[in-house]
């Protein structure tokens, strides 16, 4: 299972591949001298930033509840141990009991 890092990091780098090709295609020096090319340099620049920094919110703030959900979990786990475990046996149990059948 990839980590909510793992993610991150490669979400970000199919970012930048995609912002360095856009860039290349639009830094053709035929192009220099049309203004809506250079117009639209400059919202693609200012959009690609947008999105960047939104992602980059997104993904961790996805961390960040998913630190929390963990911890919630880990403390629930340490204040009910016993609830815990009869939990666990009872998945157990019926996950026995379902697989026996077949």
């Amino acid at each position: 299972m990839t980590s909510v890092s793992d993610t991150i990091s490669s979400t970000q780098s199919e970012l930048e591949r995609l912002v360095g090709d856009l860039r290349s295609l639009l830094s053709s020096k035929d192009l220099d001298n049309i203004p809506q090319i250079r117009q639209l340099r400059e919202r693609l620049d200012d959009g690609i930033d947008t999105v960047r920094d939104s992602a980059v919110r997104a993904a961790q703030e996805a961390a960040s509840q998913a630190r929390d959900a963990a911890r919630a979990a880990d403390r629930y786990a340490h204040d009910e141990p016993w609830r815990v475990a009869t939990a666990a046996v009872a998945v157990g149990a019926l996950v026995g009991f379902l697989l026996a059948r077949r």
